[in-house]
């Protein structure tokens, strides 16, 4: 969530028209980081937990961004002062701007652009799509992050039994080994499995991708794997029932040369002993 500097300095720059909310499409509202332009009101919108958006970052490129997503179409109000796509576009990437964003590809003939933003911890990547020669904007705003694994106890054993291993998408903070608090779920999992199943004898297994160095990468995936053994031994389970060893990027499960391949790459394998 923004400041609320750093929301006062939206709302001076894009100001709220108080009669936009009685015709907004029911469930609507603007998104917390960016209000909407004078006389415009809402007439579609849409939310995802997690999705993913092609942002434009040239003419000709673009990147991919996975995370929370809304999208938002506003229309003028019929009566109110018409502006341009061009003012349009440049209202909302200076207001970004003034918030400590950047704008990383803008067309202003097309009245098109995107830009990112570091708030609240976690990195937002914005689209703004004028049309109608202004009269209608799209936002689309997507708010970085993993996609959150949700896998029981039972779907581990029953991967162990039959395929003897399985990758399990547990997050750390980045080129360390300290666990993520969204992948405490998991960890429970993990507890749970091995405090149902007491024969049962695991290794932890680490891998990263390719970025950095294959020394760098072998130290971070055997002290990824050693927390994670540490985590279920401070829940309870026994040392002796587990191992831990690093791989660094030796054992890759999809080609690097995409951000895709390389998230799937990083990643915890537990394995049946």
């Amino acid at each position: 969530m923004m400041t609320i500097a750093l929301r006062s300095l939206f709302v001076l720059l894009i100001v709220l028209s108080p009669l936009a909310a009685q015709e907004d499409e029911a469930g609507c509202k603007d998104h917390p980081l960016l209000t909407r332009m004078a006389g415009f009101y809402i007439d579609t919108c849409q939310n995802a937990e997690f999705d993913s958006q092609e942002f434009e970052t040239s003419d000709e490129n673009t990147v991919t961004v996975e995370g929370r997503k809304a999208e938002i179409r506003y229309f003028v109000k019929e009566g109110a002062r018409r502006v341009s796509a061009l003012q349009v576009l440049r209202n909302y990437l200076n207001a970004i701007r003034t918030a400590g964003g950047t704008v990383v590809w803008s067309d202003e003939h097309l009245g098109r652009g995107t830009a990112r933003l570091a708030a609240g911890g976690r990195e937002t990547w914005v689209a703004v799509r004028a049309f109608d020669a202004g009269d209608g904007c799209d936002l689309i705003v997507v708010e970085k992050q993993a996609m959150t694994q949700e896998i029981s106890a039972s779907e581990m054993l029953d991967a162990l039994n039959r395929d003897g291993r399985i990758a399990l998408n547990i997050q750390f903070d980045t080129g360390k080994s300290t666990i993520k608090s969204e992948s405490a779920p998991i960890i429970e999992q993990m507890t749970a499995l091995l405090q149902g199943n007491p024969a049962l004898n695991v290794a932890v297994e680490g891998h990263t991708d390719n970025v950095g160095s294959a020394a760098a990468n072998q130290t971070l995936s055997e002290s990824r794997a050693k927390a994670v053994v540490a985590a279920l031994a401070a829940r309870g389970i026994a040392a002796g029932r587990m191992s831990s060893a690093g791989f660094g990027a030796s054992k890759p499960v999809a080609p690097n040369d995409t951000e895709e391949g390389r998230a799937r790459n990083r990643r915890v394998e537990l394995v049946k002993r």
